[in-house]
């Protein structure tokens, strides 16, 4: 190892270039902070490389096979529907290719330094980069920590080929006989809706005590969408052990009827926890304040216990998504330029790329119930929509409720087409405290399924137009 004889000094650091790390990068030299990025792997972090892009490359393909049912009703040859995997294999590394540059060349447009290697404080404003035999020191003003999480084994459980973690299981060559999923959060749901439309049977095991992370009418559609995709849907209450040969695996769960029960599968994929990748930042040796659990803690504009010290995203506690990442990182170089930003998750988007999609945003009909609150409820089934019809996407709904007293929106819940594109719609009404007539006041295009979120609100006060009249009375939840 060659040791550089003189440190450098740098304005800001920024550990990890993932969605985070880059966004926080851009938005300081927006600003006109001379930024410095340590990337030890590839630019664009796990979410790109391994996580949220190659998973809905995958969820985009099967919602397209999904598709191929509606062709002969619309006078279209449907062909060959047979799946091809290297192609799709083939596309991901294409897509993923794509963005990386493009992360890279916009980094290079804003003349942020991209330095390569492993990144390790020495103190509370010196970091050392080691790449291969060459090592450098660089003392900084400030430095942003977004070095992300690492997948963790389910304690009991062993790793094998057949075994599967999060960033792995869009690796396989291969579409699985049989796909076991344990786990019920967005990831465990999107590469079981995926890989069953992509031709695996598929069987989910799901903690029966924790349940879907969804408002419960949202959790019932799931479990039936499922069934009609012959999904299995097995609830246990504990893992027991799982045993892996040449030819398949096994797992023995312990059912939520307490019974010993054994499952045989080709594959098994494991959502699992995740824990934050600070381990060899070496922050543990100068006082760095974190949970129990690693994650650094941080106040409101991302600044740790140290002031020179600012922490992003999967580091630190809360979701692990990017796009708390980035906004976070955006946060914290506004602060860092002399800004007053501050990051707020009260309306914090939950969605999951299934087929089809959900989002869900606000307070659900259990929560509500939780906190003895008087709500008005209103649920608007796609059925009834005229571009649902149209497109074949017909199942699913948006739900909504609202405070009856101060007729507040304070939840919103969709399944169905569009979901995603429109949960953005979903998180401003609620930022902006909107009221029923926010929503009801403005024209909608038509036809398309914004117009759901329209009849759902209408539905509030009986005045749906696309819905039986016996649905359209109104629903008070009683404080319980």
């Amino acid at each position: 190892m060659v040791v550089g004889e003189i440190s450098q000094d740098r304005e800001l650091v920024i550990i990890g270039g993932g969605p985070g790390g880059y966004s926080a990068a851009i938005r300081g030299a927006q600003l006109g902070l001379s930024v410095t990025l340590i990337e030890q792997s590839s630019m664009g972090g796990v979410c790109l490389n391994k996580g949220c892009i190659p998973s809905k490359v995958f969820t985009h393909a099967a919602a397209k096979r999904e598709e191929t049912k509606h062709l002969h009703d619309l006078g279209i040859g449907s062909g060959d529907t047979s799946f091809n995997l290297k192609k799709l294999l083939s596309y991901k590394t294409k897509v993923i290719d794509g963005l990386r540059f493009g992360v890279e060349s916009l980094c290079k447009e804003n003349k942020i330094e991209i330095i390569r290697g492993k990144a390790t404080f020495i103190g509370a404003d010196r970091i050392g980069v080691e790449n291969g035999h060459q090592f450098d020191i660089y003392v900084f003003k400030q430095a942003i920590i977004a070095t992300g999480s690492i997948p963790l084994m389910p304690v009991g459980m062993q790793k094998g080929p057949r075994t599967l973690l999060s960033h792995e299981i869009f690796e396989l060559e291969e579409v699985p006989e049989h796909l076991i999923v344990v786990g019920q959060d967005y990831i465990a749901l999107e590469v079981a809706s995926s890989y069953a439309a992509l031709g695996a049977k598929v069987s989910i095991l799901m903690d029966d005590e924790a349940g879907y992370p969804f408002d419960e009418s949202i959790n019932k559609e799931l479990n039936r969408l499922f069934k009609k995709r012959k999904i299995n849907v097995l609830k246990i209450s504990e893992v027991l052990s799982t045993n892996e040969s040449d030819d398949g695996i096994s797992i023995v769960f312990q059912s939520s009827k307490d019974m010993e029960e054994t499952l045989q599968g080709s594959h098994l994929f494991l959502s699992g926890d995740r824990k934050p990748n600070v381990e060899p930042l070496g922050i543990s040796r100068f006082g760095i304040k974190q949970t129990a659990e690693g994650f650094i803690k941080v106040d409101e504009t991302m600044q740790s216990s140290i002031a020179s010290i600012y922490a992003i995203g999967d580091v630190t506690e809360g979701p692990l998504l990017a796009m708390k990442a980035i906004k976070q990182g955006k946060t914290a170089v506004e602060s860092i330029a002399g800004g007053k930003q501050e990051v707020d998750f009260t309306f914090f988007p939950v969605i999951a790329h299934t087929i089809p999609p959900i989002a869900s945003v606000g307070l659900n009909e259990q929560q509500a119930r939780d906190l003895e609150m008087k709500v008005r409820i209103s649920q608007f089934a796609l059925a009834g929509n005229g571009y649902g019809t149209i497109t074949g996407k017909k199942d699913g709904f948006i739900k909504v409720l609202s405070d009856s007293s101060t007729d507040l929106i304070m939840g919103i819940h969709m399944i169905g087409e569009g979901a995603i594109e429109m949960s953005g719609s979903f998180v401003q009404l609620l930022e902006m405290a909107a009221k029923e007539e926010d929503i009801k006041f403005p024209t909608y295009a038509h036809p398309g399924f914004n117009e759901g979120l329209l009849e759902a609100v209408e539905g509030l006060i009986g005045q749906a137009i696309h819905a039986a009249p016996s649905k359209n009375k109104k629903k008070d939840l009683l404080s319980i």
